[in-house]
């Protein structure tokens, strides 16, 4: 009697062995397995996706935070003394990093989806652990050099929320097919109960998460006011060096309304433009006075500081990748600028009847001009010729003495302060000024400028507010954006977010009765009949061939002669009978 076993047929999974041979290193057969993961691969899981949601807050964090690359430099540059773009290596690690751990997370994703276990492979696990380490110590980094930064996340979901809500809400609905598969099956726990139950709160908040946002863009279109103005923070800073006057040149030909500089007071009472407490950065006094490199700027005089090279530090820097846009002639020019005096620059905002911001830094106590740097300013502003109600500075005091000129706080304040310090506008930084604020102060007549505004998500949103003015570095940028990005009624908004909570509602409910119905027929087919309509289902040459490798093994195997053995192709079966084989 020949003792034979029911032939096997394998159809090739390309799929399935390309998620788990990249994910796990299983490229064969009978290296997967479809038995429950193990506690510590579910750890693994864990870890795996708690550094996808992490670098999904970094990479978010930067992409918003472009707005402030130039202030994150200069920052590094206080602590560093050297100044470079430290944002490129943080933008390429980023962009590395999360491209490589969601490439995981989506074979983690599949794995569950078509029920194989997980088995994430050693060199991932150390590429999870590097990733997530060097991120959390980015954060880290980041906190402590740029901890005020955190804001602007808050300030970004202004115009961004929307958006994301429906992203969240699509993803949120396409997981519920690993859920729904996960929980309706005939053994169920407490812990598919709590998964179940997890899924359900977190799909409710998102259905009302847009009752808590708070966007500015969402407004009736006839309510918008006017496009705010423009005012050239140093100028032009990413077409030319800083507080130049080729600088300055380049914000009025883009359409900048008003100029701001930072102005310091020489030690013979010279108001000249610095933003720096030194003149390493922005000149060559490294060459020209070596020794005193690291001095502060206002105790140089101004032949000292007129001798000095402004413009060649851009050139040789190229801190905004610009210098390659820039002609031979415009080189040439910016290569020989020297440092600016508050006059030259007040002079050509007279010629372009244009208006001033001017962010006085004091003099030290220990300064010759600590007592009259307001009287230095005056007469500058007076020989400039420039009309004084043209001229707004900061900080605000002296207000007694200073009689003419327009006098603006650069420090949040409530309404009452405005009206008893007698000021009529405010200078804020955008984290400083939320829309309800914006509100407020405009109701009692009173004029904001919000900084630094070099984005166009972020014009758009105090265009909305009604902010009347932001200062920027790159008023070339804004000046292409003639209209919020984006603008929406209430009524329109409503109907999107409710018509896409009743889309996720009604999928949601589809997959779960359909995974509940699929897993009910599943469990009620006899799995010899499963196994036999495959075998039938194959008819191709490749099976017959392996049907006839496996007669002639057996024959070979000590089959006597006078056993008789018969195929039936037609069913897909083999028979075996005694006399000799039959076809």
């Amino acid at each position: 009697m020949v003792k034979h076993q029911p032939l096997q047929v394998y159809e090739k999974q390309v799929f399935v062995s390309f998620v788990t041979g990249i994910y796990g290193c299983r490229w064969k057969r009978y290296q997967r397995s479809q038995e429950d993961s193990s506690r510590w691969e579910c750890t693994w899981f864990i870890i795996l996706c708690s550094s996808f949601f992490l670098l999904l807050f970094w990479a978010y964090f930067w992409l918003v935070a472009q707005n402030d690359f130039n202030e994150f430099n200069w920052s590094v540059y206080n602590r560093s003394g050297e100044w470079r773009d430290e944002t490129i290596p943080i933008l390429a690690s980023t962009t590395v990093g999360f491209s490589y751990i969601t490439f995981l997370m989506i074979l983690a994703l599949f794995h569950i989806s078509l029920g194989q276990q997980m088995n994430l492979y050693w060199v991932h696990k150390i590429g999870v652990l590097a990733t997530l380490i060097t991120t959390i110590s980015g954060v880290v980094t980041v906190d402590d050099i740029w901890g005020d930064e955190w804001d602007i996340l808050l300030v970004s979901l202004q115009s961004t929320a929307p958006f994301l809500h429906i992203g969240a809400l699509a993803t949120v609905t396409a997981i519920s097919w690993l859920v729904a598969g996960y929980v309706v099956r005939r053994e169920r726990s407490n812990f598919h109960v709590m998964v179940l139950l997890i899924y359900i709160v977190i799909l409710l908040a998102l259905y009302l998460a847009p009752l808590t946002f708070t966007c500015p863009c969402i407004m009736d279109r006839h309510s918008l006011r006017p496009r705010p103005d423009i005012i050239g923070r140093r100028g032009a800073p990413m077409l030319a060096p800083e507080n130049t006057m080729v600088s300055f040149n380049r914000a009025l030909q883009h359409g900048a309304s008003s100029l701001e500089a930072d102005v310091t007071i020489s030690v013979d009472g010279v108001p000249f433009l610095m933003r720096d407490r030194t003149l390493r950065r922005t000149t060559d006094v490294s060459k020209v006075f070596p020794a005193r490199q690291h001095d502060d700027a206002s105790f140089f005089n101004w032949t000292e500081i007129r001798s000095l090279n402004a413009g060649q530090w851009f050139l040789e820097s190229d801190p905004y990748w610009t210098v390659e846009t820039l002609t031979a002639r415009d080189r040439s020019r910016i290569g020989n600028q020297t440092v600016c005096s508050l006059v030259e620059m007040l002079r050509l905002a007279a010629r372009a009847n244009s208006s001033a911001l001017l962010d006085i830094r004091k003099p030290p106590p220990e300064h010759p001009r600590y007592r009259s740097w307001f009287m230095d300013t005056l007469w500058a502003v007076q020989k400039a010729g420039i009309s004084q109600k043209r001229v707004t500075w900061t900080p605000d005091t002296d207000r007694g003495r200073v009689r003419g000129l327009q006098q603006t706080a650069n420090e949040k304040l409530s309404v009452e302060e405005i009206r008893q310090r007698g000021i009529t506008s405010l200078t804020l930084h955008y984290s400083k000024a939320s829309h309800k604020d914006i509100q407020e102060y405009l109701a009692n007549n009173v004029s904001v400028t919000v900084y630094p505004v070099n984005d166009p998500w972020l014009l758009s949103v105090l265009w909305c507010s009604g902010v009347p003015s932001v200062s920027s570095d790159a008023p070339q940028v804004l000046q292409k954006v003639p209209y919020p990005i984006w603008l929406m009624s209430q009524n329109a908004y409503n109907f999107i977010w409710i018509t896409s909570d009743l889309v996720s509602l009604a999928v949601v409910i589809g997959i779960f009765c359909f995974q509940k119905w699929r897993m009910s027929g599943m469990q009620n087919y006899n799995p010899e009949q499963i196994m036999l309509s495959a075998v039938t289902r194959q008819s191709s040459r490749d099976v017959n061939i392996m049907k006839e490798k496996l007669i002639f093994s057996e024959l070979n195997n000590g089959l006597s002669s006078t056993e008789e053995l018969s195929l039936y192709p037609e069913n897909g079966y083999a028979r075996y009978s005694d006399g000799g084989v039959s076809d």
